[in-house]
């Protein structure tokens, strides 16, 4: 299983970039971080969105539609999905302080990029999880000389205990253990491409020579 970071496919360059990992490693399946910009992809492709996306697009989806321009993709937001055999789940959206107590159906325009109270209580309902998927990133992770972490992707990794979480949003690799969780963050995808094994769990970085560098994680 193939595992890409934030893509922001509105950029050409950014754009190329995505689709020659599609196009050089032929994957049957795709996970991906969000910032995606691009939802008719050369294979099926489970991602969250980020704070980056056709929010037209994304509210569709949100409502179980599917428009012409997304027959290869599956938004996870407060949902989950097995694939190849994997259970994964993911959190759609970034957090704002400020829209988070709103009923996500308040938000409009660019602000329906956020999450809100009711995505977490619906993710917190879920269960089994393998592999969890956030664009925004738990405390203990990164640091600027400050932590830009959510407690509230905390909050989730200590009631849903999956194996593994992936982080996008920040386009750096950092790999850490949060409430006994291993957590990465990945590099963006037109910097690497990740490789997932459903039954271990072990991700390896690949760089754009298509070389793997193992990363050792689960």
């Amino acid at each position: 299983m193939h595992v890409l970071g934030d893509a922001h496919a509105s950029d050409p360059a950014r754009r190329e970039a995505l689709l020659e990992c599609y196009r050089a490693c032929d994957p049957d399946r795709v996970l991906q971080l969000g910032d995606l910009e691009l939802y008719d992809l050369p294979a099926p492709t489970w991602f969250i969105a980020g704070n980056n996306e056709d929010f037209d697009v994304i509210e569709a989806l949100h409502g179980g539609e599917t428009p012409p321009e997304t027959n290869t993709v599956t938004l996870l937001a407060s949902t989950t999905a097995t694939v190849d055999g994997c259970r994964v789940a993911g959190l759609s959206g970034n957090y704002a302080p400020t829209k988070y107590d709103r009923p996500r159906a308040a938000l409009e325009g660019e602000r329906r990029r956020h999450f809100t109270h009711e995505d977490i209580e619906r993710a917190t309902e879920l269960s089994d999880v393998d592999v969890w998927l956030a664009h925004e990133a738990p405390t203990g992770l990164l640091s600027y000389g400050y932590d830009p972490g959510c407690e509230h992707v905390n909050a989730l990794l200590e009631a849903l205990s999956p194996s593994l979480c992936l982080v996008g949003h920040h386009h750096k690799h950092r790999e850490a253990e949060i409430a006994g969780v291993d957590v990465v963050s990945l590099a963006p995808a037109w910097e690497r491409y990740y490789t997932l094994d459903p039954e271990s769990l072990t991700l390896e970085s690949h760089d754009h020579d298509f070389g793997p560098e193992s990363v050792s994680v689960g």
